[in-house]
């Protein structure tokens, strides 16, 4: 599997894409349950069927572009709110950056890396290896470069992350992915309630940091991507539950600014799994 991972990331992005449209529709048609949830999310965000189509073929985008990123030649890659960021690393408070899974949320860390971590402000990223031995050395080897280091989904993790907001540094989340149980609240996420992490809300209240909203757009025919930077428009308030709740409203605008790239299917309101 490592040698094909190899050959795949030879490809070029538009052809790797072309592949990953199909390969999106196949899942979409052969599993029911896939699909079903796939529709029921797009549906609970009060999408017509013309808005979420595009998300289909997007989502297979998502995985047959993983071996170019993470082992093949570096991509095209554009800024739009690279300000925010400047601004951000100049207060020297330490940015908490915030991505749904919404485009490409793989190489928002990678270009912030190139572009900013190699100059001293390196971003820290959660890591939870994959089960598949094979598959763990790959993604290691892919998060192994400079201006990006991995935090281990662990307490230790935890205090990695919060150490280096207090250094200035940057830390990237997904606060719409489903944390272990105990590591969350129930807030509501459009319109249904979601277990969402505590983490992104902790690290700003414990540190003080910049919150800044990112996502990578997937650009069509192989062109690269641009990663989008916004900055939070309002403080987060103090209680726990008010602030994730904040940052859920913060996750459906960015996915309402282009929900064709956003993965519908992704199970946002299953039971969270127990605490290691």
């Amino acid at each position: 599997m490592i040698t094909l991972f190899k050959l795949m990331s030879l490809s070029p992005l538009w052809l790797l894409h072309a592949k990953g449209w199909v390969l999106g529709w196949l899942a979409f048609v052969f599993s029911g349950v896939y699909r079903r949830r796939f529709i029921n999310h797009a549906r609970l965000a009060g999408l017509s069927m013309s808005s979420w189509l595009a998300a289909v073929g997007e989502s297979g985008k998502l995985v047959m572009e993983l071996p170019r990123l993470w082992l093949g030649r570096p991509v095209p890659v554009f800024w739009d709110g690279a300000e925010h960021v400047e601004v951000a690393l100049a207060q020297g408070r330490g940015i908490v950056f915030l991505t749904p899974h919404l485009g490409c949320f793989e190489i928002t860390a990678q270009a912030y890396a190139q572009r900013y971590g190699v100059t001293g402000k390196p971003m820290t990223v959660l890591f939870r290896p994959p089960r598949q031995s094979w598959l763990r050395t790959v993604v290691e080897a892919s998060r192994q470069r400079p201006g990006l280091l991995t935090a281990p989904t662990t307490l230790s993790g935890v205090k990695q992350m919060i150490k280096a907001l207090k250094h200035g540094e940057s830390v990237g989340l997904l606060p719409d992915q489903v944390p272990p149980q105990g590591l969350g609240v129930m807030a509501p996420f459009f319109g249904q309630e979601a277990y969402t992490m505590t983490l992104s809300v902790r690290l700003v209240q414990q540190t003080g940091a910049s919150v800044l909203l990112a996502w990578g757009e997937r650009l069509s025919w192989g062109r690269g991507f641009c990663v989008h930077v916004q900055a939070l428009k309002d403080e987060l308030p103090a209680p726990l539950p008010e602030a994730v709740s904040a940052i859920n409203r913060a996750m459906e605008s960015l996915v309402m600014q282009c929900p064709q790239q956003y993965l519908w299917g992704y199970a946002r309101y299953k039971q969270p799994r127990a605490s290691l």
